[in-house]
């Protein structure tokens, strides 16, 4: 480019400043900079390719907000007691914030067409008397360098990429003459993940072709036999299982693990008659731990109890057949439907702990593309993490390994920015905290997914089809992901391991969730497979036997790329898709259609060979027969299966709700969304005071666009670190155990329930390493038996160790069940005069659970809840009763009074009286896994181990034997732990009192005229328009909510890859404003909500001029209305379209919306009140004056900023349309009441006029048809009145 470079710097101003504080006190409190004195924090902006006009509209409307940024040009100011660190992303890393600037930057007037080139670096600046070991412990802290390095301070001549010739792909020059030393050396300096075995076997190979292999060829051999991609410790044969003998207890427990093992010789020959002796010869099916974690469900199947299952050659997710009830727009049911339900659980154990924020967020991608693959909506996630002790000091941190603050911190920014991005709920997080998650995180995301059946193909591919590559770009990011994560971790992996961690792009991911709902073009699919592990090699390689890859036509992110990168990089958001050839064009126009890029990258041979080629050459050509062995075989000698003989002991009352396995993560689940998807039947957190953390995931299966259902899947899991540790084979039981009464809590029927496992060991390095696999994987057999039902998938993760630390033995276990909606209840206690009936499930003397009890309990509860009578469910956890009763109780500040004396029939289990402490209390903190707690409508009949615990007490106390604990100081013990690590509120306190006038709540002269005006021209069903910018995740919401209201919603998809796209995409979506009665701006990120800041791109499209001109002839000369929610707030405030009704440039008065108070992401429920009502968006019964819904919050830039004057104004005017307000129906500033900060407890306003309204709160999401029938299934947990119907009003005033 000739155009020079031209450099901003953008600094948040006092007030507004978050990061730098944030910093500040990370660098003091945690580092122990104990001189450091203050800390700026400034973005740096780099743009090539635009004018100095352009540069200067583009530091005002996208790099800058006047309200709340210094802006300066080429130079800031630097006092000389500064010093200033600049961090930026390694080349070849993918930058949103850059990406998104240059997204913006062509939308600006002049700019259109034009390709500028942005580049972004963060800037420290750092003041006080800093010694040298200061600064070093700062970069440190500051930089990663798996994907960052230090800046340079100086201008760059140009941002162009170098046009730099790829590499040649070479041979590996006299590799079929390398002798065993030789051949072992080349290796190790290779960098493989292969063994030496492997890499004989490779040698082997290639001789018998007569032809070296090239270094493409290696990359992809040693990629597609990973351990990752093919379960290569998994599938050792085990020759043998030595199990100790063991005294006292341990006898008997490991006479279990005999009786386990029998058990599983016995299914063998059950299911492979005549193959269990090495004398069957190639049919002989060898012991392994793939064969004890998957003989379960064959052997369950070919009973008779798995006949939901879909069988298919596609690897993308477990998959069982439901059927689905279908309900018009009142709640009636009108049909049966069958569908789909997927699950999957995915790891990013080795990326997250070397790269937190991008390893959390391709873990939760990755777990999405795995059913997306299978063409199934996904809508809610579980998050599963392990780490070490996170309050301690960072000093104490192992070198080589971040400190565990800054991992678990930066992980859970990670996963909640991609899940929160694509619109994804998640419904239930959970980290567990143990000394040996120091060896290696755990990061793990399960997702539940659905799609009819008519919707999806699964067709064998053909000689002549060809494959489509569909999403983002091909880079450098993700190179030896696959093998990476099968390494041995080191100390040096953090500086060495840069290229083998993803980067997500969820904005790109939801696109493709888009295309893949629209079955018109999944029924063009015959298969599909997600790009993760191993790039195309895996992703292409796995979708036929024979295959004609042309990696030329593998759509790139820059040039450079060599043959073997093209082939073996991770990068993201793509798929590989399998059509006929007639019908790739009419696929690829859909994609386009939907802003995505694809192309036409391999064809489907007749010949059983993987070839590639490149540049002309053939780079790949390999058997398939060859390919698919997965390397060398392996086996190992003992496996020895051995026990240690303490449990841990249970902690009293307060000690145990403040002990790191029980304390509150509330400031941690708070980050992601937990109600986006408009089918959430309950709320991560429940009750009044949303205290009540559910112990599971219930949600409406997806069933729209156009439609509604009563059927809800549940997902649970299962797990205690301790309890593993303790003993493999005991944890794996307890584990699916907990998972399967977690799904008897949420109302359903664990009998019919379906599992998934995830298992994360050590390396198998010696018999005693080898023996915490196979004892865990016996156990969880011994509980599918006996319970009746199996784990029909899971992931494996057999890398846990650093050093001379391991990972805790780990065995997740997943439950997945349907359930009707009316029947789900969360675990809040409800109301006093309730009873609280304890459900018991004992251990056998050998410390495994009593199935038998288990079924009949499960048959017991189920009849409770057919009866009506159940209220509230809650399994026992680590912390036994007193956790349990102590987190039903804070939900709804509904005390509890026990009687313990009902009790003592209780037989605390063997494991857990070797440590008693206490005979009379001791059962009140034991972690009885399978036991739950009920509450009761009435005075039940109680069968065996039913037993009356107590009662609901309408006092906030729980009382036992003579204590009393107010709820108030339980909760404060509970929420303590953990309050500084992921603080709960931000802990600013309001300045001063809110005004009189921003207190009142009464109508404004000409309120109902306003509110009652008839449009001009009426019309039944009124046209809205919802565009979906990049980013936007909440149109099906929305467009949901209107539907239900009687309008016709209309979805317009922005599509800006090319130029020539935007010209015609704005052109269209001027024509739909030019027809709609309503435009709806939805809720998201648009453009990631980037450059630093939420609503830029989609506020600049509305400053597009035949944009804004359409906008605006809606408003004055049709008098229409205009909606923004959220995101859609966001824009329209910048825009000034609220509060001005006109299209402005940004000023410093103006209002706008900036960073909540908490410097995080918020997603819970909020009172609001309807503090004006001259609007036509209050038109209602149920939208009075005064009104208070609860309304599901879920943003990161929700705080209203305006001045003292202008606030007055417009609640003068009546255009402040809700408030934030407490319990009373006072408007606040305090959180969490407040959530995010908003001065004058601000939550929606409206234009002077009152047909514009923008608001933070989704009110679509709650909105139920089932409320037309006099009931409703969503957030059933979260009290009050959840439907303020704005979308109704809306209707009626178009209605007339």
């Amino acid at each position: 480019m000739s155009a020079p470079v031209q450099r901003l710097y953008i600094e948040r101003k006092n007030g507004f400043d978050n990061e730098a504080r944030r910093t500040l006190t990370e660098l003091v409190d945690f580092v122990g900079i104990s001189r450091l004195e203050g800390v700026r924090y400034l973005n740096r902006y780099d743009v090539q390719g635009i004018s100095s006009e352009a540069m200067a509209a583009a530091a005002r409307q996208i790099f800058s907000e006047p309200q709340s940024d210094a802006v300066y040009s080429g130079t800031f100011p630097l006092s000389e007691n500064e010093t200033v660190i600049a961090v930026e992303y390694v080349p070849g890393q993918y930058d949103q914030r850059s990406d998104s600037a240059e997204q913006c930057l062509a939308l600006l007037e002049g700019s259109l067409g034009e390709k500028a080139i942005v580049r972004c670096a963060r800037l420290f600046v750092l003041s006080g008397k800093l010694a040298p070991d200061d600064l070093e412990k700062i970069q440190n802290y500051l930089i990663n360098p798996v994907d960052s390095r230090k800046a340079s301070l100086s201008m760059p001549e140009t941002l162009s990429p170098k046009a730099l010739a790829p590499a040649p792909v070479s041979g590996i020059e006299g590799f079929l003459d390398m002798n065993p030393q030789t051949l072992e050396s080349w290796r190790a300096s290779a960098g493989l993940a292969m063994d030496a075995a492997d890499a004989a076997f490779l040698q082997n190979y290639f001789r018998s072709q007569g032809r070296n292999p090239t270094e493409t060829e290696i990359r992809v051999l040693d990629t597609y036999w990973s351990d990752h991609c093919r379960h290569t410790t998994f599938n050792t044969v085990l020759d043998r299982l030595d199990i100790a003998e063991g005294n006292g207890a341990d006898k008997a427990r490991l006479d279990a693990v005999r009786e386990a093992w029998k058990a599983y010789s016995g299914l063998r020959a059950e299911i492979y008659p005549g193959r269990t002796d090495a004398s069957a010869g190639s049919a002989y099916k060898p012991v392994t731990l793939m064969d004890m974690a998957v003989i379960g469900a064959k052997a369950l199947k070919k009973r008779g109890l798995l006949d939901d299952i879909e069988e298919s050659a596609e690897i993308n997710a477990c998959s069982i057949f439901i059927d689905v009830s279908i309900t018009d727009g009142e709640g009636r049911i009108t049909g049966t439907e069958p569908w789909l339900l997927m699950f999957k659980n995915e790891t990013h154990n080795h990326p997250t702990e070397i790269e937190p924020f991008g390893g959390a967020a391709t873990c939760i991608g990755g777990a999405i593309r795995d059913p997306l693959s299978g063409r199934a909506w996904v809508y809610q996630a579980l998050r599963v993490t392990g780490a070490g002790d996170p309050t301690a000091p960072i000093e104490a941190a192992i070198p080589g390994k971040l400190p565990q603050i800054k991992l678990t911190r930066e992980a859970a920014a990670g996963f909640a920015a991609y899940g929160n991005q694509i619109g994804l709920t998640t419904g239930q997080v959970v980290e567990y905290y143990d000394p040996g998650f120091l060896a290696k995180r755990m990061e793990l995301g399960a997702v539940i997914a659905a799609a009819p059946v008519s919707s999806v193909v699964r067709e064998e591919p053909e000689a002549g089809d060809v494959i489509v590559m569909v999403g983002g770009g091909t880079g450098r990011d993700g190179i030896g992901g696959a093998t990476g994560s099968s390494k041995v971790h080191t100390a040096e992996s953090v500086t060495t391991a840069g290229a083998e961690v993803q980067k997500g792009n969820p904005v790109e991911e939801r696109k493709i969730q888009r295309l893949f709902r629209d079955s018109s073009v999944t029924k063009l699919i015959r298969r599909c497979n997600d790009f993760g592990a191993g790039g195309v090699a895996v992703a292409v390689g796995e979708l036929a036997p024979g295959l004609d890859i042309d990696l030329d036509a593998v759509p790139k992110k820059y040039e450079g790329l060599n043959g073997t990168e093209l082939a073996i990089s991770e990068s993201q958001e793509r798929m590989a898709v399998v059509v006929r050839e007639k019908d790739a064009s009419a696929f690829i126009k859909a994609a386009n259609n939907e802003n995505l890029n694809a192309a036409v990258i391999a064809k489907v041979t007749a010949e059983p060979r993987l070839v590639m080629r490149w540049k002309g050459k053939t780079i790949v050509d390999i058997e398939r027969s060859f390919l698919d062995t997965a390397g060398a075989s392996r086996s190992d000698k003992p496996a020895a299966v051995f026990e240690k003989s303490a449990h841990p002991a249970a902690k009293r009352w307060l000690d145990a709700l403040s002990s790191l396995p029980v304390a509150s993560r509330r400031g941690l689940s708070e980050r992601f969304d937990g109600s986006i998807g408009s089918a959430s039947v309950l709320f991560p957190m429940g009750g009044a005071w949303q205290s009540t953390p559910e112990c599971g995931l219930a949600a409406r299966i997806p069933v729209g666009p156009g439609k509604e259902t009563r059927t809800a899947s549940l997902m649970t899991m299962g797990y205690d670190p301790a309890a593993s540790s303790w003993s493999p084979f005991h944890g794996a039981q307890y584990a699916v155990l907990e998972s399967l009464t977690k799904i008897l809590a949420l109302g359903g029927n664990p009998a019919k329930a379906r599992l998934t496992f995830q298992e994360y060991f050590e390396r198998t390095s010696s018999p005693e390493a080898w023996g915490k696999p196979a004892a865990a994987l016996l156990g969880a057999l011994s509980a599918q038996m006996a319970a009746g039902t199996a784990a029909i998938g899971g992931k494996d993760s057999m890398s846990g160790t650093f050093h001379d630390l391991t990972v805790p033995p780990t065995l997740v276990s997943f439950a997945v069940a349907v359930a009707k909606d009316s029947r789900i209840r969360g675990g809040s206690l409800t109301a006093p005069g309730n009873a609280l009936v304890f459900v018991h499930t004992p251990w056998r003397a050998d410390d495994s659970p009593d199935w038998d009890a288990f079924r009949a309990n499960s048959e017991a509860v189920s009849a409770l809840f057919d009866a009506g009578k159940v209220k509230a469910a809650y399994p026992i956890g680590p912390g036994g009763i007193a956790e349990a009763v102590s987190k039903m109780a804070f939900g709804n500040r509904i005390g509890a009074e026990l009687d313990l004396q009902t009790l003592r029939s209780v037989r605390l289990p063997a494991a857990l009286a070797e440590t008693a402490k206490d005979p009379e209390f001791d059962i009140l903190f034991a972690p009885l896994y399978g036991s739950l707690i009920l509450e009761i409508e009435g005075a039940p009949a109680l069968g065996e181990r039913l037993i009356a615990l107590g009662k609901t007490v309408a006092e906030p106390v729980v009382r036992f034997a003579g204590a009393e604990i107010p709820l108030d100081a339980a909760q404060m013990a509970w929420e303590r732990p953990l309050a500084r690590v992921f603080p709960p509120v931000s802990g600013v306190l309001p300045e001063a009192a809110l005004p009189a006038w921003a207190l009142e709540k009464k109508g404004v002269s000409g309120s109902a005229e306003r509110r009652t005006v008839k449009s001009p021209k009426s019309a039944q069903k009124p046209v809205v328009v919802l565009p979906v910018f990049p980013g936007t995740n909440c149109e099906y919401d929305m467009a949901r909510a209107f539907r239900l209201a009687g309008a016709e919603p209309r979805i317009l998809v922005l599509r800006n890859r090319r130029p020539e796209d935007l010209k015609e995409s704005l052109e269209e979506l001027r024509k739909a404003i030019g027809s709609a009665h309503i435009l709806a701006f939805s809720g998201g990120f648009s453009a990631g909500d980037e450059p630093d800041g939420s609503g830029k791109f989609i506020a600049n499209v509305i400053r597009e001029a035949q944009i804004a001109d359409s906008i605006m002839e809606l408003l004055d000369a049709r008098k229409g209305l205009v909606l923004g929610v959220c995101n859609g707030f966001q824009a329209l405030i910048k825009t000034g379209l609220v509060p001005y009704g006109k299209i402005l440039n940004p000023s410093e008065e103006m209002p706008t919306l900036t960073y909540n108070t908490i410097g995080r992401h918020i997603s819970r429920f909020a009172r609001t009140r309807i503090s004006s009502d001259a609007s036509p968006w209050a038109n209602g019964d149920n939208l009075l004056l005064g009104k208070i819904h609860n309304i599901p919050l879920s943003h990161g830039e929700g705080r209203v900023i305006l001045t003292a004057g202008l606030a007055e104004e417009l609640f003068r005017k009546g255009q402040i349309f809700t408030q934030y307000v407490n319990p009373e129906g006072v408007p606040v500033m305090t959180e969490p009441d407040n959530p995010n900060g908003s001065m004058y407890a601000i939550e929606g306003m409206t234009d002077p006029t009152g047909r514009i309204l923008g608001k933070m709160g989704h009110s679509e999401r709650p909105l139920d048809a089932a409320e037309k029938a006099g009931t409703t299934g969503l957030f059933t947990n979260i009290p009050g009145d959840t439907c303020q119907d704005i979308f109704a009003a809306g209707v009626r005033y178009w209605r007339g």
